[in-house]
């Protein structure tokens, strides 16, 4: 009975989180009781919870632990970023139809590879496609050299930082180190409206959403089971005649779709985009929030993003000089009482209340001491 009450616990979980924030947060926002900032904080959230979910299902399903993730959440709202840019138009600071840092730079007229950008259809595509090349040329390298443990670590924070290095050049073309800003339209309509702004935020959580159900689906198929028992041991796996550098190549770049859809919902959001998004640091706080909210749970990571970054929202103001120690104490605390995160607190709960309303047995007698008591006349 009591297992059936756990199973029940996350499906309405799923509801309840979905209800609030696809119809309740909307709806206030529309009432005027939530403001566009507030939505647009929470959208952001929202975002970073897609990052947090493609760390969980590389760390907490598979067992790999990619300190890059960021990477490809800044691809995406690279990607997504182009065409923001591409629909200032002519209304940015030198009255130029090109983006003003490329004014700046000394051109007449916009490069080659930026021409394409006009169009929204091409650039959801790009959203998917260079982040998913990026991962499958990395991943089909990495696993083919059968890399794995701390090694697969260093190397995707390796790549990482020489990401981060390589867009902060001024001749990349893609802003330097300011990246993109100043965006003002999406798809024909005004990002200071608030009706796109409601939009915005409704498309992330329902991207939020499907990338949920969709890890959940894939954790309980086949190829899920495979994938965690690449985790719990993968030689026995390829003893079993799986070929397991296939399997971690495919959930890579799935991994890499997931947080570039969190990035490309988060560039119009936050109205910036920027390499300082993809330096290591950020894929390092991105593994606090799955630790934090409970690794290889899936709801775990939405509740560690979430709560995490609306923790820092508050510290950041009340304690700036404070937050990175509170964060590292929290990240301790976690790890040393409550290994299985957040979500693991209701159980833990309810197993101490349990043990605390149970009455307590007598210990038995040894069978020595009960033999020599019957003796006795």
């Amino acid at each position: 009975m009591a297992t059936a009450r756990l199973r029940l616990s996350e499906p309405l979980a799923i509801t309840a989180a979905a209800v609030l924030f696809l119809g309740v947060f909307p709806f206030l926002h529309a009432q005027g009781v939530i403001s566009t900032f507030t939505l647009g904080v929470w959208g952001k959230y929202l975002c970073y919870a897609l990052l947090a979910i493609s760390v969980d299902l590389l760390w907490g399903y598979t067992g790999l632990l990619s300190l890059g993730q960021a990477l490809f959440f800044t691809l995406g709202g690279y990607m997504h970023g182009m065409y923001l840019m591409r629909m200032i138009g002519d209304l940015g600071q030198y009255k130029k139809p090109i983006p003003d840092f490329l004014v700046f730079l000394g051109w007449e007229r916009l490069p080659a590879f930026w021409e394409p950008f006009a169009s929204f259809p091409f650039a959801v595509a790009m959203v998917f496609a260079v982040p998913g090349v990026v991962a499958f040329l990395f991943g089909y390298l990495a696993f083919r050299s059968r890399i794995k443990g701390v090694y697969f670590s260093i190397l995707t924070q390796a790549l990482t930082y020489a990401a981060s290095i390589m867009f902060f050049r001024n001749n990349l073309l893609l802003g330097g180190n300011n990246g993109f800003t100043d965006f003002k339209f999406i798809l024909g309509h005004r990002l200071a409206d608030p009706a796109t702004a409601r939009a915005l935020y409704a498309a992330s959580a329902l991207a939020l959403l499907l990338a949920f159900l969709f890890c959940r689906w894939l954790s309980r198929t086949k190829f899920g089971l495979v994938q965690q028992a690449i985790r719990d041991g993968e030689n026995r796996v390829l003893f079993s005649g799986y070929a397991t550098a296939h399997f971690k190549l495919f959930i890579f770049v799935v991994a890499a779709w997931i947080a570039a859809i969190g990035g490309a919902l988060y560039t119009p959001q936050v109205g910036i985009i920027n390499p300082s998004e993809m330096q290591a640091d950020k894929s390092l706080e991105a593994v606090v929030w799955v630790a934090v909210g409970g690794r290889g749970t899936l709801l775990g990571p939405i509740v560690g993003a979430i709560g995490i970054n609306a923790l820092k929202s508050w510290a950041t103001r009340a304690y700036p000089d404070l937050w990175l120690i509170i964060l590292g104490t929290l990240f301790i605390l976690v790890v040393l009482f409550l290994p299985g995160g957040i979500v693991s607190l209701p159980a833990r709960l309810k197993a101490l209340w349990q043990r605390f309303r149970s009455p307590r047995l007598p210990d038995p007698a040894p069978p020595a001491a009960a033999e020599s008591a019957s003796a006795k006349p």
